[in-house]
């Protein structure tokens, strides 16, 4: 069985804010921590049935960033669901609502150039 170790390195200051995030996988090309500016992480807790979650971000991420991580975290979640729930035709169909919602937060928070 292989098995794979993926670390997150969180510097805070004195308040409890995160200074800086890094993150390693050993499984990964690049053997070195990288940074990151936010990061999203959530477990599920089977035996409760509900889901545990990180969000942190450094207190240097810019507004605009934090904007299209929202948007492409939310695409990518669509993308993860549809790859889980197979051929559920039920969730072939929310994908599309989800996708439409995508599309105008994209818009409302300006984080895709508009096509002419």
């Amino acid at each position: 069985m292989k098995k794979a170790e993926i670390k997150l390195t969180i510097e805070l200051d004195d308040n409890n804010v995160p200074d800086s995030i890094t993150w390693e996988s050993s499984d990964g090309e690049n053997k070195e921590a990288l940074p990151a500016k936010a990061l999203f992480l959530a477990l599920w807790d089977h035996h409760y049935k509900n889901s545990l979650r990180i969000d942190l971000w450094t207190k240097d991420m810019p507004l605009d960033e934090m904007k299209r991580f929202f948007y492409e975290t939310l695409q990518t979640m669509g993308d993860t669901f549809v790859r889980a729930s197979g051929d559920d035709p039920v969730a072939k169909a929310v994908i599309g609502d989800l996708r439409d919602y995508c599309d105008h937060f994209a818009e409302k928070m300006e984080v895709t150039q508009k096509q002419n």
